[in-house]
């Protein structure tokens, strides 16, 4: 495993003699402006974690990273995702959290074993009809721009926690469904343009309030 490397601002070639063994790399908090192509040689890579650096772009040969489970680029300057980020078929965890993405990224929703997305902190100002697709449990959008949510959201086959917290959102753009058909327990949407005790009026609330303290008490 790497870490505490001294402040980089490339990402270290002399790595590369490690490519068939490593399975962690950390390069977080230097001030790496590019990720190499030569990244995609670390096929064992289970977790590459590199927050707070100043990447604006990923190369497409990350993409080629069968066995990653974690990537976290918090921090950084990403405004999208490679074409072919979808081929990550591994990944669980995946944390974009402080970057400049404007929109929910489609190439997410071909990962099937996709845990954890945190978007937040972003510039994402609607989501998409292909958020449907999400296989996320977990899904952050908190700190964003976002006014439009697409309805498609409450057919996540697995979204159990949807956060949403600070964002532009009208009540009447909230899509009831999430409320009154979907699998999400946790809804969290604090700091919007409407008050908290005007989402209990809404039709669905007493079926979401069910699925809330039926997951409450397996947590408890």
């Amino acid at each position: 495993e790497i870490q505490h490397c001294a402040v980089k601002k490339k990402f270290p070639e002399e790595l590369q003699k490690l490519t068939s063994n490593l399975r962690t790399i950390d390069l977080s908090n230097n001030k790496i402006e590019l990720l190499p192509p030569l990244i995609g040689k670390f096929s064992f890579l289970k977790s590459l974690v590199l927050n707070n650096n100043k990447l604006t772009v990923l190369p497409e040969e990350l993409c080629r990273l069968k066995k990653l489970e974690t990537l976290h680029l918090n921090g950084n300057h990403l405004r999208q995702l490679p074409a072919a980020f979808g081929q990550l078929s591994a990944l669980k965890t995946l944390n974009l959290s402080g970057n400049q993405l404007r929109t929910v990224p489609t190439q997410l929703c071909g990962l099937r074993h996709l845990d954890v997305v945190d978007l937040s902190k972003n510039q994402i100002q609607n989501v998409p009809d292909s958020v449907g697709e999400l296989q996320a449990i977990e899904l952050n959008l908190n700190q964003n721009q976002i006014s439009q949510i697409s309805v498609q959201i409450s057919h996540c086959p697995r979204l159990k926690v949807l956060r949403l917290e600070e964002n532009c959102l009208e009540l009447s753009m909230l899509p009831q469904s999430i409320l009154s058909d979907s699998q999400i327990s946790l809804l969290a949407v604090e700091g919007n343009l409407f008050e908290i005790k005007k989402l209990r009026e809404l039709e669905g609330y007493d079926k979401y309030m069910e699925r809330f303290t039926a997951t409450k008490k397996k947590f408890a």
